[in-house]
């Protein structure tokens, strides 16, 4: 098999210390003149003979039980393809949430390791939860690229530091600098999938058609990657192409394209609980899961379909179909990558990697749904009658839907719990398809040793030929933490025993331990949907499950082994010390304040933006959630009057909008577009200069708490409001912009103006803030991230 061979690098190649020495020239005759000596060009950098091709294809927030490689109800050929001519991955495991599981498939360490504890949006000042990769633990890309790969990255990151967001970055840690020559796609957890907050390498740029006209982001993240492939083959058809496809799908807001709504409609009927049922009677079936698999019990705090309202189970229903019909247009897409490098006659030497979900099937959408999950990962959960008030337009651009959670625990048939829950394989395991034409044989069968996400890596630097560097880009490296499964692509390797034999286990307070067949786990106190709070750990409840024979961890023999309990309780302890996985936190929506992570903006009385200045980050940006301030704008109106945005933050999912409406200044305040408040001056304003401003003061230093705002005009109050609730934390994932409103629009009325700018003059956009000026929440940072 390939992965035995010795690599076949030129001689010259260091490849213990990258990158390698500069050219000397060592054939270079130099004489006098040209005409008496003999060039040696340095050569163009190749990879290993018979290095594959690699497509690596990521989606997020899909469960073990909904595709149907897996047996589950949603249709994805694609992966059925990958899976027949390929091996599919009953035991491969994530960390249970998605920018952790992401940081540690590129570095091949364990996500504490490489500072990426929890989502990049919740860092702490901690070592594993910074949320800044090391440059001691080089991606994969990285290596690649030394090795004479080209690397492109389409789609979703998630692992770019939250407060270094920024046009100022800096950019250590962006993809263009751990590797990869080509980076399309969006930074944050989520992004809307009609209006996505788009990047090119570094660059914001606007998405390049509107949902009407077909747009929705994972056909462009198709579009970009085949163009891409194309043209690296067209130039360099010898040169391997590394190829990381990472869809924004199906993590909420699940928004498929307008034309492949309805699919998938009638088809969910049966609800959350039959749906199990039928979904392990088909996994028994087809061997996807061991015989003897029992289907574990709903647990008690997620409600029975029959005890739901007939209206109720119709918005259920339909929440279902909606999701179905995003995740299935997801794997058509992968679909169409794959067929171009068919077309380009690579797929024989292509290594395919095909990953449904970067953890199992989200909780996070509360019991009854949420037509906006901005709202909920907030704190702030919707009422049955607001989620019902959206039943018809679920999905549809404007909103920002997420399924109820029953529909979460159905998705991870036959396991327990959901995403978050690092505890149990409803949060951690996932389906892994591979298929390499040119190496597997072992066409259509399946592989059940016990694997991780870090051992993605050196898998990667086995089949290329790559040692593990001591040293790359002046850093010394940390050891690799993962373990090659390589060995798995060997025909009749189903019953070979697993180099992986002990993983460890952490996510918001969950943990487990395994090791040699046996998994010793903990579900700490808060559940999945709920956002906010904290509990003590010396309440917790350990479980101990044999894998080996319980396949769903349906049987807890705690009581019956303590003495193996205790141990494997006593070696996570040994392992969380190693990783840097202490202090324990289970905070969660409380850590979602910008001004806890270090910022350009702290203490800062006044802040002046100038026109120009768009797709400024929330996280990157001054604190405007829940804080008093004075945003005050000198503007030239023209002729004829006003018209567009002075200035937005956030967008159709939450935020407020500063702009001239009808020739009339107007402040638009959107409340997750469950409410909306408007200050409206009375008339339109005279051509000339003016000054607008907007005194907006909460009433309470409560998160989500009321507000009172004045909208004046040349000193003058023109109008007033009150705000019944803030926005708690954070406006969602777009950003600030001055002069024009980027991505999707805070206010539905100027929806088809594109991004509405203004048609006057700005002179500039000036926030005050008080005495006390940009709040810092680095005080409240230790008591926020105790450990209790």
């Amino acid at each position: 098999m390939a992965s035995k061979k010795t690599p076949d690098f030129p001689v010259h190649i260091d490849r213990n210390h990258l990158p390698e020495p500069e050219w000397k020239f060592p054939n270079a005759d130099i004489g006098l003149y040209a005409k008496n000596s003999t060039p040696d060009f340095p050569p163009l950098k190749e990879a290993p003979s018979g290095a594959p091709n690699i497509l690596l294809v990521l989606l997020d927030d899909v469960g073990f039980g909904w595709p149907s490689a897996c047996g589950g109800l949603v249709r994805m050929p694609t992966a059925e393809r990958v899976a027949a001519e390929g091996l599919f991955y009953n035991q491969f495991h994530t960390t249970a949430l998605c920018s952790p599981t992401r940081a540690a498939m590129l570095t091949g360490r364990n996500h504490h390791s490489v500072a990426s504890g929890v989502i990049a949006e919740m860092a702490t000042g901690y070592p594993g939860y910074c949320g800044i990769i090391p440059k001691s633990c080089a991606t994969f890309a990285e290596l690649l690229k030394q090795a004479g790969y080209t690397c492109g990255w389409f789609g979703k990151n998630h692992n770019v530091p939250d407060n270094l967001t920024s046009a100022a970055g800096p950019f250590d840690n962006w993809p263009t600098n751990q590797g990869f020559d080509l980076f399309y796609g969006f930074i944050s957890g989520e992004t809307d999938q009609f209006f996505p907050s788009l990047l090119k390498n570094t660059d914001p740029i606007e998405p390049p058609a509107r949902p009407e006209d077909g747009y929705q982001l994972t056909r462009d993240l198709a579009d970009q990657c085949i163009g891409w492939i194309r043209t690296q083959k067209s130039i360099a058809p010898n040169r391997p192409f590394m190829a990381y496809f990472s869809t924004g799908a199906a993590h909420a807001p699940h928004q498929p394209p307008l034309d492949w709504r309805g699919r998938n409609e009638g088809r969910f009927d049966m609800g959350w609980d039959a749906y199990r049922e039928q979904v392990h009677a088909e996994q028994i079936k087809r061997g996807v899961i061991p015989k003897g698999t029992q289907l574990t019990e709903r647990p008690e705090q997620i409600p029975s379909w029959d005890s739901q309202p007939k209206e109720h189970q119709a918005l259920f229903a339909r929440q279902a179909e909606n999701y179905a019909d995003f995740l299935e247009h997801a794997d058509f897409e992968a679909g169409r990558v794959i067929d171009a490098i068919e077309t380009l006659g690579e797929l024989d030497n292509t290594l395919i990697i095909y990953i449904i979900g970067d953890n199992g099937s989200s909780g996070e959408g509360s019991l009854v749904g949420t037509p906006n999950e901005i709202m909920s990962l907030n704190g702030r959960q919707p009422s049955m009658e607001e989620s019902i008030a959206f039943k018809d337009r679920w999905g549809m651009p404007g909103t920002s839907p997420h399924y109820a959670v029953g529909w979460a625990w159905a998705g991870d048939t036959p396991f327990q719990w959901t995403k978050q829950v690092a505890s149990h394989f409803g949060g951690t395991r996932n389906a892994m398809f591979v298929s390499w034409p040119k190496v597997i044989k072992d066409k259509g069968k399946q592989r059940s040793q016990f694997h991780h996400c870090i051992d993605l890596m050196p898998t990667l630097m086995e089949v290329v030929g790559i040692a593990e560097p001591q040293v790359v880009n002046g850093y010394v490296q940390r050891p690799i933490e993962g373990v090659s499964f390589a060995y798995t692509f060997e025909k009749g390797a189903q019953k070979a025993p697993s180099t992986r034999t002990k993983q460890y286990f952490e996510m918001l307070g969950n943990r487990a331990m395994y090791a040699n067949g046996w998994m010793a786990c903990c579900r700490h106190g808060r559940l999945p949907w709920e956002t906010s709070g904290s509990f003590s750990f010396d309440d917790d409840q350990w479980e101990l499950y044999h894998i080996d024979k319980d396949f769903s961890q349906a049987v807890d023999l705690a009581d019956k082994e303590p003495v193996r309990l205790r141990q494997l309780q006593d070696l996570f302890m040994t392992e969380a010390a190693k990783y840097n996985v202490f202090p324990l936190d289970d905070s969660f929506s409380e850590r979602l304040d910008v001004t806890l992570r270090p910022s350009y903006f702290f203490g800062r009385e006044e802040v002046t933006f100038y026109p120009g200045m768009t797709r400024l980050p929330e996280g990157s940006g001054p604190k405007l959630v829940g804080v008093p301030f004075t945003l005050t704008v000198p503007v030239e109106v023209p002729k004829g009057g006003g018209e567009g945005v002075l200035f937005a933050l956030g967008g159709d999912a939450a935020g407020f909008s500063l702009f001239f409406w009808e020739g009339k200044p107007r402040f638009h305040y959107n409340f997750f577009a469950i409410k909306r408040y408007d200050a409206v001056a009375p008339k339109a304003l005279d051509a000339g200069k003016h000054t607008i401003e907007v005194t907006f003061t909460p009433t309470t230093t409560t998160p989500g708490g009321p507000a009172d705002v004045v909208l004046s005009i040349d000193g003058k109050k023109v109008d007033s409001i009150h705000i019944d609730e803030q926005i708690p934390q954070r406006c969602g994932t777009e950003c600030m912009d001055v002069g024009m409103d980027c991505v999707s629009p805070v206010c539905a009325d100027y929806d088809e103006k594109g991004l509405f700018p203004y048609n006057g003059t700005i002179e500039s956009v000036n926030f005050t803030f008080g005495k006390h000026g940009q709040p810092s929440g680095m005080e409240r940072l230790k008591e926020a991230t105790r450990l209790d």
